[in-house]
């Protein structure tokens, strides 16, 4: 028969351990990151005006980047705590532990790429887009838009996609990350 714990004071501080710690941090960044990745950004577009709906991208962003920057390290710690060997073992990328260690440490660089270059990057040409439209009296879609507007819509379309896929990128490796701590546990 299982044992069966009595909830009390001292059951519900030892909740408080590396692991159940673990598992929040986790369930909040990819909650966190799925959120902002297929619906809070849509639902954003979809309800405000595509200058406001850029403002909010502009504010909203640097927070979620460093969010996760913030959460990734910290479940890195946690994982290297929790997996003593790890660092003897780091560069062996076979091993499980270090194959998840270099899973966080991916979503930390392509959320730091977003957060300190791209992202600053696509801020600056889409407010420059905003204002060119300003001058020219045209939205940046408009048929006879300026030469220069049509180096800028470029410059944002790479710019934004980049900023996509390393999202995606990130959104992936925790999507892995978290299938594997389901199966196999931390």
């Amino acid at each position: 028969m299982a044992h069966v714990e009595v909830v009390s004071p001292a059951s519900f501080l030892s909740t408080v351990s590396p692991k159940g710690v673990y598992i929040l941090g986790y369930g909040w960044l990819y909650g966190m990151s799925v959120w902002v990745s297929f619906f809070g950004g849509i639902i954003a577009l979809r309800t405000l005006p595509r200058h406001q709906f850029g403002a909010l991208q502009h504010k909203t962003f640097p927070i979620y980047f460093s969010s996760s920057i913030g959460l990734s390290s910290a479940l890195l710690g946690l994982w290297a705590y929790v997996h003593p060997e790890l660092l003897a073992n780091i560069t062996s990328p076979l091993r499980a532990d270090v194959a998840q260690a270099y899973v966080l440490g991916t979503v930390i660089a392509l959320q730091s790429c977003n957060q300190f270059v791209v992202g600053p990057m696509t801020s600056r040409t889409m407010f420059q887009r905003h204002k060119l439209e300003k001058e020219e009296g045209k939205n940046y879609d408009e048929p006879g838009v300026s030469a220069q507007m049509k180096a800028l819509n470029t410059k944002f379309g790479m710019l934004h996609g980049m900023s996509s896929l390393a999202n995606l990128g990130a959104v992936i490796a925790l999507t892995f990350h978290g299938l594997w701590i389901g199966s196999y546990g931390l």
